[in-house]
C-alpha cells in the first residue's frame, strides 16, 4: 500500500508512532537520499492546534540550529495541506529504551562511552542556549556504528521563546526536582535526567519507582536513590561519584555542565569517591521556600557581618584591640553569671499564692504540623498535654449512605503503558494498579491522561449491577 506523499518526499513506510504524530521512512528524490520524517496532522488537535503546531516547529527551529555529531541532524520543515513536517537524518540502530527493555547488559565502558557521547551533544545545545527537557532511554539512540544520537528536541527550550503547554513537560523517572515544582529548567535538569538515564543503565532498574505517580514525583524531589554499586557490585566506584552528582536534588550541587560530566565518565575507572564528598541533605522543595527571601536575607547578612579586611598596622595596635576585646568579654561572663544567681534564688525562693489569685492563662504552644500530616507548611496549633481542655461530648455522627453495592456499577480499566484516571473530573487513581472502580448508575466522563502523550477522554453510560471496561493505549 503506497503513502501519499509530503512535499517533495516519497513515504517508504511507516516507523513508528509517538506524542509529537507519525515518524515515517522517506527518500528525498532530489539527492536521492533517504530521510526520517516526523509528521503532525494539525486537524488532530482542535482545542490545543495552534500550541501544538507552535510545539511542532519549535523542535526544528531548536534542533535545526545545532550541528553536532550526537544531535539528529535536520534537513527540512514545512507543510503539505494540513500536516506539519520535519525531514531528519535517517537513523539505523536501537533507542536506548528498546536495549533496556531486551535485558542485554552492556558493558561499564561502554555504558560510560554512551553517556559520555550524550554528554558531548548536551554541552553543544547548552552552549547555544537550547535546553531538551526530555532526556529518557527512548530519545537516545545507539547507531549500529557506536554512535549516539540525541532525538526529540519536541519540547526545548528556547532562550526567547514562549513556554511550552501546561507549564510542565517530561517524564516522570528523569525529569529533575526544579521542573516537577515549577521552576524554570536549565542545562542542569538535563545533566539530572542523564543521570537518571546512566543509573538505569547500570542498575537495570530506574532511579524512582512507585506504582503511583504522585509517589513516583515526591521520590524525585525528596528521596535519594541507593547508590548504583548497592546494586551490583561489580560497578565501578566512579560511576556512584559521577551519579550522585548529576542526580543532586539542588542543580547547584550538581555538575556545572556537561562538559565536566563528560570527562568524569571517560575517566570513570581512576575516579574515586571523594572522602569529603557527603550526600547533600538539601531537597529543592526546602530549598525552594527559602528562595523568596534568599536574596534579602544574603544582602542583610553581608550588611551585619562584612568579611574580614587585612588590614597592615602595627603589631602593638593589634595586641591593644585584642587586649580590649577579652576586658569585653570578661565583662559579659561576669555579669552573666550574677544574673543567673540571682535568677536562680528567685526560683527557688518560697511563694504564697492567694486562693483568690487566678493562675495566669496559657497560651496553646505553636508546634510545626509533621510534614507527613499535611502538603501545607503553614504550621498549626496544638495544647500541650497539661493546658489540653476535656474532649467535648461527642456529637451525633452524621454519615451519608453509600450507594447500595448491588445497584452501583463497576468500571474497569485497561491502559498501556499507564495513565492518571479521572471520573467526572475527579482523580481516581494510576492505572496500572488501577484495576476497577464502582460508580453510581448513569453516564460518567473519563479521562486518561499521560504525561507524554494527549490525553484521552470518554463518555460512558453505566448501568446499575452492570460493568464497563475503558481501554485505551498510548502510542
Amino acid at each position: 500500500m503506497s503513502l501519499d506523499p509530503l512535499g517533495r518526499y516519497e513515504i517508504l513506510q511507516e516507523l513508528g508512532r509517538g506524542a509529537m504524530g507519525v515518524v515515517y521512512k522517506a527518500r528525498d528524490p532530489l539527492i536521492d537520499r533517504t530521510v526520517a520524517i516526523k509528521s503532525v496532522d494539525l486537524d488532530t488537535s482542535l482545542e490545543e492546534g495552534e500550541a501544538f503546531e507552535r510545539r511542532f516547529y519549535r523542535e526544528a527551529k531548536s534542533a535545526g540550529r545545532l550541528n553536532h555529531l550526537n544531535i539528529v541532524t535536520i534537513h527540512d520543515v514545512g507543510r503539505s495541506g494540513d500536516s506539519a513536517y520535519i525531514a531528519m537524518e535517517f537513523l539505523e540502530g536501537r533507542s536506548l529504551r528498546e536495549i533496556i527493555e531486551s535485558g542485554v547488559v552492556l558493558p561499564q565502558e561502554q555504558i560510560a562511552d554512551i553517556a559520555a557521547q550524550v554528554a558531548d551533544g548536551l554541552a553543544c545545545a547548552h552552549q547555544n542556549g537550547v535546553v531538551h527537557r526530555d532526556i529518557k532511554p527512548a530519545n537516545i539512540m545507539l547507531l549500529d556504528s557506536g554512535t549516539v544520537k540525541i532525538t526529540d528536541f519536541g519540547i526545548a527550550l528556547l532562550p526567547k521563546g514562549s513556554r511550552t503547554i501546561a507549564g510542565v513537560f517530561g517524564s516522570p523517572k528523569y525529569i529533575s526536582p526544579e521542573q516537577v515544582v515549577g521552576k524554570e529548567a536549565d542545562g542542569r535538569s538535563d545533566i539530572f535526567a542523564l543521570g537518571a538515564v546512566l543509573y538505569e543503565l547500570l542498575t537495570g532498574s530506574p532511579a524512582f519507582t512507585a506504582s503511583d505517580l504522585d509517589a513516583v514525583l515526591c521520590q524525585v524531589i525528596n528521596e535519594v536513590p541507593a547508590a548504583p554499586s548497592t546494586r551490583n557490585r561489580n560497578i565501578a566506584p566512579g560511576f556512584d561519584h559521577i551519579v550522585t552528582k548529576a542526580m543532586a536534588k539542588h542543580p547547584d550541587d550538581r555538575y556545572p555542565n556537561a562538559q565536566e560530566m563528560a570527562h568524569d565518565l571517560r575517566n570513570f575507572r581512576i575516579l574515586e569517591q571523594p572522602a569529603e564528598m557527603q550526600e547533600s541533605n538539601r531537597t529543592l522543595e526546602r530549598r525552594s521556600r527559602r528562595w523568596a527571601s534568599g536574596a534579602t536575607a544574603r544582602l542583610s547578612a553581608e550588611a551585619a557581618d562584612p568579611p574580614a579586611v587585612s588590614v597592615s598596622s602595627s603589631a602593638p595596635n593589634v595586641v591593644a584591640h585584642g587586649a580590649r576585646s577579652r576586658n569585653r568579654d570578661m565583662i559579659f561572663i561576669v555579669a552573666s553569671v550574677a544574673l543567673l544567681a540571682v535568677a536562680a534564688a528567685w526560683a527557688l525562693a518560697p511563694k504564697r499564692i492567694s486562693k483568690h489569685e487566678q493562675a495566669p492563662v496559657q497560651v496553646a504552644a505553636l508546634v510545626p504540623a509533621p510534614a507527613t500530616a499535611t502538603k501545607s507548611d503553614a504550621p498549626s496549633l496544638l495544647a500541650t498535654p497539661s493546658e489540653a481542655s476535656p474532649p467535648p461530648a461527642p456529637a451525633a455522627a452524621v454519615t451519608k449512605a453509600p450507594l447500595a453495592p448491588s445497584r452501583a456499577g463497576r468500571l474497569a480499566f485497561a491502559v498501556t503503558p499507564w495513565g492518571e484516571v479521572y471520573v467526572d473530573g475527579r482523580r481516581r487513581g494510576i492505572s496500572p494498579p488501577l484495576k476497577e472502580i464502582r460508580l453510581s448508575p448513569g453516564k460518567h466522563v473519563v479521562e486518561i491522561r499521560n504525561t507524554t502523550f494527549k490525553r484521552h477522554s470518554q463518555t460512558v453510560d453505566l448501568d446499575a449491577d452492570a460493568s464497563v471496561r475503558v481501554k485505551h493505549k498510548f502510542q
